[in-house]
């Protein structure tokens, strides 16, 4: 299911292109393509081949979203995407790279799933995730052969950090790892004095990974784990699990949930009695939680607030991209999830979003063997620092080397695609608004991550022993 096709120009790229989206986003129109194979003359097939081939090279980009409708995550859909149109209509199609403009298409992979939403035509290829182990030996595959998609993701931080960032697995996440968020929630309660947890988690990978990594962290810094609760996602009460982490008597509960879910353990367990601190992730930033928590628990208990990340307001690529943001409508004031200070995903989206569009320029093509190492090339010192797209894009174009720094800070990433974000807690106010983030001590942070961090075991690692080229991890 397409959910969102912005505008195409006419003409015969038109044609061409809603052939080409129709096989990008879990194409729906095989028997139309299959009855007009068949009347159509060999020589027509080459002479459509070849017009297509011109479209696709001078015609626009097209940017597959795997998109979340439906499924458990539903309630963050039109906030991501609206996350990856922003920084695509407001800022890049401005001056697009290459000269040629992005079209975004959102797919509902909750209804058809991430491995089929996934095979795709498009040349960028947005927010592979949590089900990407299930069908990265077809991805390899189709990269190997057409140096195609790039992968810009928000949403993989549960792909282990010694795969992608190559162009045979052009993968760059958005906002770290998985782990780094479970890992970020007990250093926290190691600020606030906690000497025990319990461990909430739905068993949905991203949540489980991340459970798994809180679990580590306790153990390596000493704080211990009286129990670990895995329950199903989207069920309409955990009261049951309420009674028993009151029956635990933690000093901090750590839930890796969505914002739903979440809510609504935390709401049975105030009507049961219950204060305690709540820590949860980054998703409980959507409407949904307060929505569905109310503003009562928020003042019933000891606190609540999520370990996440944040942004850097003391920059001139925040100065450029908050009244942006603000000031266009359907984005900033006065929608739900849209305040940049609030919703974290609309900032990590829009840095890997225009680091994408940067090293598109730099490498000079939509090719994956490209891109890869541009990424690396426009965000790594030595260079030219800049902030803004136009400004970077003009350095490029101008023959110099440039040091993107973005909203969430440098456009760093590991080997294996991994890039640097600022560590944070971020509480919520009696009111249901936003206090001031705690920065978690970035030193402290890496350290512990080292620990903790998860790798895939792969058949044919590179010589560094990241990266694999081949088929074959295991995670």
């Amino acid at each position: 299911m397409r959910i969102r096709l912005i505008r195409i120009a006419g003409g015969l790229i038109l044609l061409l292109m809603l052939s080409l989206l129709a096989a990008a986003c879990g194409g729906d129109d095989e028997t139309a393509g299959t009855t007009a194979a068949t009347e159509t003359t060999a020589a027509t097939e080459t002479t459509a081949a070849t017009e297509t081939t011109a479209a696709i090279s001078a015609g626009p980009v097209v940017v597959c979203e795997l998109a979340y409708y439906t499924g458990e995550f539903a309630p963050y859909g039109p906030s991501l995407t609206a996350d990856v149109r922003f920084p695509i209509e407001e800022v890049i199609n401005l001056d697009p790279p290459l000269g040629r403009t992005w079209e975004l298409v959102s797919e509902d992979l909750g209804t058809v799933g991430e491995a089929q939403a996934a095979q795709s035509g498009a040349e960028i290829l947005v927010s592979q995730a949590h089900g990407y182990r299930t069908y990265r030996d077809f991805m390899l595959e189709w990269i190997a052969e057409n140096d195609s998609p790039l992968g810009p993701t928000v949403h993989g931080g549960t792909i282990p950090g010694n795969i992608g960032g190559v162009g045979s697995e052009p993968i760059f996440r958005a906002q770290g790892l998985d782990e780094a968020l479970g890992m970020t929630g007990v250093l926290y309660a190691e600020e606030i004095g906690a000497k025990s947890i319990v461990i909430f988690a739905t068993q949905v990978e991203g949540f489980q990974l991340a459970a798994g990594a809180t679990e580590k962290t306790a153990d390596a810094l000493g704080i211990e784990v009286l129990g670990r609760i895995d329950v199903p996602a989207e069920q309409p009460s955990y009261r049951a699990e309420a009674e028993r982490i009151a029956n635990l008597a933690p000093d901090v509960v750590i839930v890796q949930a969505g914002s739903v879910e979440s809510a609504t353990l935390i709401k049975q367990a105030a009507e049961a009695g219950l204060s305690l601190d709540w820590i949860g992730e980054t998703g409980w930033i959507q409407k949904e939680f307060i929505g569905t928590l109310g503003t009562g628990p928020l003042a019933s208990q000891k606190s609540i607030g999520y370990a996440a990340f944040t942004y850097n307001d003391d920059t001139p690529a925040w100065e450029f991209y908050q009244p942006l943001w603000d000031n266009t409508t359907g984005y900033g004031v006065g929608v739900d999830y849209a305040d940049p200070a609030v919703g974290n995903y609309h900032y990590t989206t829009y840095d890997v979003m225009v680091q994408t569009a940067l090293a598109v320029e730099y490498g000079g093509s939509y090719k994956a063997s490209d891109w890869a190492p541009a990424m690396f090339g426009v965000g790594d010192p030595p260079g030219t620092v800049c902030y803004t797209y136009q400004e970077c894009l003009d350095l490029i174009r101008a023959g110099e080397d440039i040091d993107y720094e973005g909203v969430t800070g440098p456009g760093a990433y590991t080997p294996g695609g991994v890039n640097a974000i600022t560590q944070a807690y971020t509480p919520f106010k009696a009111d249901g608004s936003i206090g001031e983030p705690f920065i978690i001590d970035a030193d402290r942070a890496l350290e512990v991550i080292n620990l903790i961090a998860i790798e895939a075991q792969c058949d044919s690692p590179n010589p560094a022993g990241t990266n694999p080229a081949s088929p074959g991890c295991d995670w």
